[in-house]
């Protein structure tokens, strides 16, 4: 298997999930995913937030506010039969994976929730369209102010294992509190919740980038990061505060604290602009963690390799 950094689009077409989290393994924590929002016109309306996300260096896209039973993607209309998914996945030559989200009704809310459509909503029928549109991966979280739970995230992944099955790459946990009371700042993290996670079939662990959350330290996330590996998962630490939209010396404090933590992805979210992490954020992102021969290697290679 080769590792992540040495893939081009030819290579990412053969993997399965398993695959793919092999190949992100074998990369030693230097892999970047983007989060990208199709539904929002994007920044340039020439090309989409997934391709303009690729060129500056992400390896891995998530869609996120992407209804599965209303599937588009603004910056580019799909023929009749085509599926947008694997024509995207086609454009930018990356694995694209699905955010669900694992909204629990009993949620004790610290804010005024808002209401999903059922395509957004990490059900078994959504779960099952996902699979169908041809998603690499899903991945179980919470956007703000969505009432997704710890409790209903290792409900989700069963069910996902069952819809994706063995082959099926899973990622799952919470960015920030989601607009749960009792599951915000250091609160998100727990060594129950992190197990429950892995015990229920999630490959890798998502949890907050340190300085992303307020109470999420270097020293707590690597604690949970050696926590999850022992138990056979990666982890994904993620930059889901809007930070995505801060200066790029930030970025690059954010990436080193979460090298020093131990992680294996790398998340920047979609809010830096509408719909998307600042594209230089991307690019300096992926310089700090693994410089710039990496980095313009996956900025530079065809499609067609």
């Amino acid at each position: 298997m080769k590792r992540l950094l040495d893939c081009t689009a030819s290579d990412f077409r053969k993997m399965n999930g398993q695959d793919l989290k092999q190949s992100i393994k074998a990369s030693e924590g230097r892999v970047i995913l983007s989060e990208v929002i199709g539904s929002f016109q994007p920044i340039y309306p020439a090309v989409t937030n997934a391709e303009m996300a690729s060129a500056f260096g992400a390896d891995l896209l998530i869609f996120n506010y992407f209804d599965v039973f209303s599937p588009f993607v603004e910056g580019y209309e799909a023929g009749e039969g085509e599926s947008i998914v694997e024509k995207l996945k086609e454009l930018t030559g990356r694995p694209i994976g699905l955010n669900l989200e694992p909204v629990d009704p009993n949620a004790q809310q610290l804010e005024k929730l808002s209401q999903l459509p059922k395509g957004r909503l990490a059900t078994e029928e959504s779960l099952r369209e996902a699979k169908k549109l041809g998603f690499d991966f899903v991945c179980l979280t919470g956007n703000p102010k969505t009432g997704v739970t710890n409790n209903e995230i290792v409900v989700a992944i069963k069910k996902a294992r069952e819809v994706f099955g063995s082959e099926g790459l899973i990622i799952a946990g919470k960015m920030h509190g989601a607009g749960v009371a009792n599951e915000s700042g250091s609160g998100i993290i727990s060594d129950t919740a992190l197990e429950s996670f892995v015990d229920a079939g999630a490959d890798v662990i998502l949890m907050p980038a340190p300085g992303t959350v307020p109470g999420i330290t270097l020293e707590a996330t690597e604690k949970n990061v050696r926590f999850v590996h022992s138990k056979g998962a990666l982890v994904m630490l993620t930059i889901g505060t809007s930070q995505e939209g801060a200066d790029e010396a930030t970025i690059r404090q954010i990436a080193l604290t979460s090298k020093m933590a131990g992680a294996d992805i790398y998340h920047i979210g979609d809010a830096g602009f509408h719909g998307i992490a600042i594209p230089e954020n991307i690019m300096t992102y992926s310089i700090a963690i693994r410089g710039k021969r990496h980095t313009y290697v996956r900025m530079a290679a065809s499609v067609n390799r």
